[in-house]
């Protein structure tokens, strides 16, 4: 960033989504709910699920779907194999079935084997050309790939099937961000917050905001974070270095106060508010920042190189 010190990492997050295989209706058994309820826990879904498969009374796509809907509960509990058997005999019984093939290529994609999760989202596209579930996560495995051109088909694919997907918005909002196109991921990213307001929807477009300079918009939505999820650090600290980098160290240390109360491990964090305490001619907190952050890092150069020119021996 052009005139401006830089302290510590921020980090953006691209995320995946697993398909839901069907809604339930609501003359459906109470069980059988719960097994496609979005809002079910894994645990709870997972074990509806089997009340459904157990009672041995569904079959065709129905009985698949509750393998689907289980196979991804397991999934998102990271038991792969049992998440794998159950998706396997949801596609055995309906072929046809796109959301049974979406989850097996998460699967696969957990697991790192993004040519077979590539395989799989193709066969979901080629059941259902229109699925944009399976195209946005087929783009994120051709990014994992490093194919930033076919990521960004994918996931322009899947906001033109479903414009109200807000996680593709999202997704081609870091692609553009990745490619240094500030102004693009910002539109992408105000989509996804327009559909879906999240905090990494607003750290990510705060990300977008720093890097192009507009720090008012980046400390703005970064303090959306601090409101939506107020224990959690990376609004606080993020915040906290966009008002160093305006010139308010006292509200940078009040910042980096609160993050430091919710991840007291964070390296950066330490180190970035004994900067602002040195700003503010708090020489003996700075000391005890800069030593902190030592502790936790004993390579860190900038701690160490900032000791060294107060005068103290690290």
């Amino acid at each position: 960033m052009r005139g401006l010190p830089y302290f510590g990492a921020l980090l953006a997050v691209s995320t995946w989504w697993l398909a839901m295989p069907q809604a339930a209706s609501a003359g459906e058994s109470p069980a059988w709910q719960a097994c496609f309820r979005a809002a079910s826990s894994p645990d709870d879904r997972a074990a509806a699920c089997s009340s459904v498969i157990d009672a041995k009374a569904e079959i065709g796509r129905k009985l698949a779907g509750a393998y689907c809907s289980r196979g991804e509960a397991f999934t998102e509990k990271r038991d792969f194999d049992r998440a794998m058997a159950d998706l396997d005999e949801a596609v055995r019984i309906d072929p046809d079935d796109a959301c049974a093939w979406t989850n097996r290529g998460r699967v696969y994609a957990l697991k790192s084997d993004l040519d077979r999760a590539i395989a799989e989202y193709d066969q979901a596209i080629r059941i259902d050309s229109t699925f944009a579930l399976a195209f946005n996560n087929r783009g994120d495995a051709w990014f994992g790939k490093g194919d930033a051109v076919r990521a960004m088909a994918d996931f322009s694919a899947a906001i033109k099937f479903d414009p109200k997907l807000s996680i593709a918005w999202g997704n081609r909002g870091f692609l553009h961000y990745r490619m240094r196109d500030f102004p693009h991921a910002i539109a992408d990213y105000s989509e996804q917050i327009k559909l879906s307001p999240s905090v990494l929807a607003y750290i990510n477009r705060g990300n977008a905001y720093r890097d192009s300079e507009q720090l008012d918009k980046a400390a703005a939505d970064y303090g959306e974070v601090t409101k939506l999820a107020p224990q959690d650090a990376r609004g606080w600290r993020n915040r906290g270095l966009i008002r160093f980098f305006q010139g308010n160290n006292k509200g940078g240390v009040a910042d980096y106060d609160k993050a430091l109360q919710y991840d007291p491990a964070d390296v950066d964090s330490w180190n970035n508010r004994a900067q602002g305490k040195m700003r503010l001619g708090d020489k003996t907190g700075a000391i005890a920042d800069f030593k902190k952050a030592l502790e936790l890092l004993p390579d860190l150069k900038s701690a160490r190189d900032s000791l060294t020119a107060l005068g103290v021996k690290s």
